[in-house]
C-alpha cells in the first residue's frame, strides 16, 4: 500500500453552535492518488478544503497530512503542498510572470525563469507571460493559478474547479497534465468539480458529501453500481434533487452547510 499523504478521522466543524457544515467525515488520501470531493453547492466542500490547508480549525476530529497535525504544523505542511482555483485571483496589477516570480521566490523555487517557463509552456500560455493579470480571462486565469500551484513540485494538491472557464479542448489537456503529473511524480490530489468529466477521467476514487455528511466513497464505477446510475453526473443530479430522501434531517436538527 502507498503511503498515506490525508488522513481525516470524525472531522466536525460548525461556524455556529448545533449546526454543523462538516460532521462526522472520515477519510485518507495515498500518495499518487486522485481523490473526488464532490457534491452540490452547499455540502462543505469549501470548508473541508479550509480545513486541509489550516485556514480554519476544526470543531472536532483531527487532520493530519504527511503525518503531521494541520493546523499546528501549517507552515511544513504547505511547503510541500499547493492549492489552485478557478476563483483565486492573483494580484491583478502585476503581469503573469512577475506574479509567478514573486511565489516561486516565497517558495524558494530554483531556478524560477526555467521553471517558470516550462510550466507556461506545458499549459500552452507562453504567450500570457507579458500581460497583466486583471487583463485574463478567467480560463486564462485559472490556467495560470494552475502554474503557481506546480511552481513548488507539490507532493499534496488540492484543486478547487482547475478547468472552469476553460474551452473543451485546453479542459482536456489540463486534465491529461494533471494525470501525467500524477503518475510520473506520485503526487495526490484532491480535486473539486462540478464538472463530471473532469472527475471520471482524472479521479481514482470519489466522495459524494450532502450537508457536510458522507455519502457514498469508492472508485467511480463502485458508486455508479451502489446508486444504479449510469454516469457521475446522472448521480450528481439524483443526489441534489432527493437530498430529503438520500438525507433525512434528524428530528431537531439542522445540517444546513456552505462550501
Amino acid at each position: 500500500m502507498s503511503e498515506v499523504v490525508v488522513l481525516v478521522e470524525g472531522l466536525e466543524k460548525e461556524f455556529s453552535r448545533g449546526h454543523p457544515v462538516v460532521s462526522g467525515l472520515s477519510f485518507s488520501l495515498r500518495r499518487g492518488e486522485a481523490l473526488g470531493l464532490l457534491g452540490p453547492n452547499g455540502a462543505g466542500k469549501t470548508t473541508v478544503v479550509h480545513l486541509l490547508l489550516g485556514l480554519t480549525t476544526p470543531t472536532a476530529g483531527k487532520v493530519e497530512i504527511f503525518g503531521l497535525p494541520m493546523p499546528r504544523m501549517r507552515v511544513p505542511i504547505l511547503e510541500r503542498a499547493n492549492f489552485a482555483s478557478a476563483y483565486a485571483l492573483l494580484p491583478s496589477n502585476l503581469t503573469v510572470r512577475q506574479n509567478l516570480m514573486v511565489f516561486a521566490r516565497i517558495y524558494g523555487v530554483a531556478q524560477p525563469r526555467e521553471k517558470i517557463a516550462g510550466l507556461l509552456s506545458d499549459l500552452e500560455i507562453g504567450r500570457l507571460g507579458d500581460r497583466v493579470a486583471g487583463e485574463l480571462s478567467a480560463g486564462e486565469a485559472a490556467r495560470v493559478s494552475l502554474c503557481k500551484a506546480l511552481l513548488n513540485d507539490p507532493e499534496l494538491l488540492l484543486l478547487d474547479e482547475p478547468t472552469a472557464g476553460l474551452d473543451p479542448d485546453i479542459a482536456d489537456k489540463v486534465r491529461r497534465l494533471l494525470r501525467r503529473l500524477q503518475v510520473e511524480r506520485g503526487i495526490a490530489m484532491l480535486y473539486t468539480s462540478h464538472n463530471m468529466r473532469d472527475v471520471e477521467e482524472v479521479c481514482d476514487r470519489v466522495l459524494f458529501l450532502r450537508r457536510g455528511r458522507l455519502l457514498a466513497e469508492g472508485s467511480p464505477a463502485e458508486v455508479l453500481r451502489r446508486f444504479r446510475c449510469e454516469d457521475l453526473e446522472t448521480l450528481f443530479i439524483q443526489l441534489a434533487r432527493e437530498e430529503e430522501e438520500i438525507l433525512p434531517e434528524e428530528p431537531g436538527g439542522n445540517h444546513s452547510g456552505s462550501g
